[in-house]
């Protein structure tokens, strides 16, 4: 039996963006390779996690943890530094690391190894991080992206960013796009929708953490342009700028058309992209924009940003304007307001569009950059 290694820290410990890779990533695999092939997820410790208990359902995927005392002791340490001696121990037939990271030594471990590489956003903006996390990311991701065998970019922004910044070889990169979960390719109930617009009325959501990067405020900015009756519904983990956001709706008299929610489960999501009229997302700079294609798959058109790589994940599916320009988001927002049947052709377009997006053409774009190297 062939087994397969994966950094599996994000998709037992997190919940959102790089744990949903991680989760994704391993469903759209389990249906492609050989039913002989394993897949071993490396974590530093075990927490029950909703969303990974059916991957582990399947007997084909085990947890790893620490298999040594100085390891179980210090997790964080054997994630980075002990690693490589377990995996030469277990000799897995290759590792994938799927969050920015490979152990230190692989490249000497005589097992072949891939790294995921989601952004170099720091590099680009590091006026969004503390100054000591931009210098451990660049040392990390820099290493990982050396030391692989293959890169897997996610965009082709992040493969234009790891040649141009890092001067990674174009031909070790691979671009395999992120898929977004089947769930959101699934109706939701007319009643969860409807609920939603009975409590929101006309609303523009915007799905995301909440945070300056994301530039929430350039929506909430533009609703003051827009007809009364039009809400904002920002669903995220909120951090210190969501004070900002509401300290700025107040200032514009906002507050009453301005709902901000957190602790959303993944599952409510889609009735809320299929009761908005509009989704918003003006991030200042991305590693590709999975919310883009979650609110498309719900029937959603957009409005976002230029700048990064948002017009490469929505397509046709979406008005783009610049992160800074009020006043254009304003009258994009206010072109879908006022058109139903520019909606529809923009959702239209933009479902055909991310087709190539699908879970399967991931997880087979995962085993052909595995078929190089096995």
């Amino acid at each position: 039996m062939k087994t397969i290694a994966f950094d599996g820290k994000r998709a037992v410990l997190n919940y959102t963006g790089i744990g949903n890779y991680s989760r994704l990533a391993i469903e759209s695999l389990l249906p492609l390779l050989p039913t002989d092939t394993h897949l071993d997820l490396y974590t530093p410790r075990i927490k029950e996690n909703p969303r990974l208990a059916p991957l582990l359902a399947n007997q084909r995927v085990s947890l790893r943890t620490p298999d040594t005392l100085a390891g179980r002791l210090l997790p964080q340490l054997w994630r980075s530094n002990g690693l490589t001696a377990q995996l030469r121990r277990d000799r897995p037939a290759l590792y994938h690391g799927l969050s920015n990271e490979l152990p230190l030594g692989i490249e000497r471990s005589g097992i072949p190894s891939v790294v995921t590489i989601h952004d170099l956003i720091f590099e680009r903006h590091p006026e969004f991080y503390h100054a000591p996390d931009v210098a451990i990311c660049r040392k990390k991701f820099r290493y990982a992206a050396e030391a692989a065998d293959r890169v897997i970019a996610i965009s082709r922004r992040t493969a234009d960013d790891l040649r141009e910044l890092y001067g990674i070889p174009g031909d070790k990169i691979r671009i395999v796009y992120q898929g977004c979960s089947p769930l959101f390719f699934r109706t939701p109930s007319p009643e969860a929708v409807a609920k939603h617009q009975r409590r929101f009325g006309t609303y523009i959501i915007g799905v995301g953490t909440i945070e300056s990067r994301k530039n929430q405020l350039l929506t909430l900015r533009a609703l003051a342009q827009l007809p009364s009756d039009v809400n904002l519904v920002l669903v995220g983990r909120q951090t210190a700028y969501a004070k900002r956001i509401a300290a700025e709706a107040r200032k514009l008299g906002l507050s009453n058309r301005l709902t901000m929610l957190s602790g959303v489960t993944m599952a409510q999501i889609p009735a809320l992209y299929a009761g908005a009229t509009i989704a918003a997302y003006p991030s200042f700079y991305e590693g590709f924009g999975i919310p883009m294609l979650e609110a498309l798959a719900c029937g959603t058109p957009l409005v976002a940003a230029t700048g990064s790589c948002l017009e490469e994940a929505g397509g046709p599916g979406a008005l783009y304007v610049d992160p800074t320009d009020v006043d254009a988001f304003a009258a994009a927002a206010r072109r879908l307001l006022d058109s139903s049947s520019l909606r529809q052709e923009m959702v239209h377009r933009g479902q055909q569009y991310i087709t190539r997006f699908a879970p399967e053409k991931f997880g087979q774009g995962l085993v052909n950059v595995y078929n190089e190297l096995l």
